[in-house]
């Protein structure tokens, strides 16, 4: 999986590799990048991946733009980590994927990992020549599921059949006793719940709990397919906004190479809140 996967020791042997880039992605950079980050990272906040006016991606145009600002290059080998075990990273991931960049790789274990092993940390903000950036493709075919896709699949009894669908929010989220986790208090929903049909694997459940590394590919295979998961499926992951799905998404995709994994980024933000959706608690 070095492809797409690489070591805390890794990055720490390639912190002044002019090929790399190495990218801290934070849901809160307050608590997290200025308080410390891995030498040389620089930092993307979640949100600037995020389109100005409509909620979605931002074009890629601006996309260009902002890598372009950021001193990354199509040709860099992109490395990217992160808080909350690497949530938003894999969301960023998703994003570089789906426009085209070539090499883009998760650093296992994200912060947690980088400070548990006592590695070197540093407050300053680096500074990389602009560059000139260019999106070399667009493909959201493959990754990403719209709410008229879920919706037909669960009308249409295709749940639970050749369409599983993978809530990775908690249980209680999942049960619809609460509707939205601490981390996001200020967003809520109108409802609480599921979709229809869809299976509860908590994201959680594909990291170690103590270095925040992803778990070895035999225990994410015994987990996900004693539940249904298998690769002979269709698998559509959603959460709250798309960043945990994301998470759990890269496990199918990337660690157990499922052959068709998509993320319903709309997720329970988007049903939850949509007049006349079909909901289960």
């Amino acid at each position: 999986m070095a492809e797409v996967i690489v070591s805390t020791e890794w990055v720490q042997q390639n912190l002044n590799n002019p090929k790399v880039r190495i990218v801290e992605v934070d849901y809160d950079p307050t608590t997290a990048y200025d308080a410390w980050h891995v030498p040389n990272a620089i930092l993307i906040a979640w949100k600037e991946l995020r389109h100005p006016v409509r909620r979605d991606f931002i074009e890629p145009a601006d996309f260009e733009r902002l890598m372009s600002e950021k001193g990354i290059s199509n040709d860099h080998t992109v490395v990217l980590y992160g808080d909350f075990n690497n949530w938003f990273a894999t969301y960023a991931f998703w994003l570089f994927q789906a426009y085209g960049h070539e090499d883009v790789r998760i650093m296992d274990g994200g912060r947690t990992a980088w400070a548990k092993e006592g590695r070197p940390t540093s407050r300053e903000k680096p500074s990389f020549p602009k560059t000139q950036y260019k999106v070399r493709r667009v493909d959201w075919g493959s990754r990403r599921a719209y709410l008229w896709e879920v919706m037909q699949k669960v009308l249409h009894g295709e749940v639970k059949k050749n369409v599983i669908l993978v809530d990775v929010r908690s249980p209680a989220e999942y049960r619809g006793e609460i509707t939205a986790p601490p981390e996001y208090a200020n967003e809520q929903t109108q409802v609480g719940g599921h979709i229809p049909g869809a299976i509860n694997i908590p994201w959680g459940q594909a990291v170690d709990p103590e270095t925040g590394k992803f778990k070895p590919p035999e225990v994410l295979r015994r987990l996900y397919e004693s539940a249904g998961v298998t690769p002979d499926k269709e698998i559509i992951t959603y959460c709250r906004i798309g960043e945990r799905a994301a998470h759990t998404w890269f496990v199918l995709k990337y660690i157990l190479k499922y052959p068709a994994v998509r993320v319903y980024d709309g997720s329970w933000s988007e049903w939850g809140n949509l007049v006349g959706a079909p909901v289960e608690k």
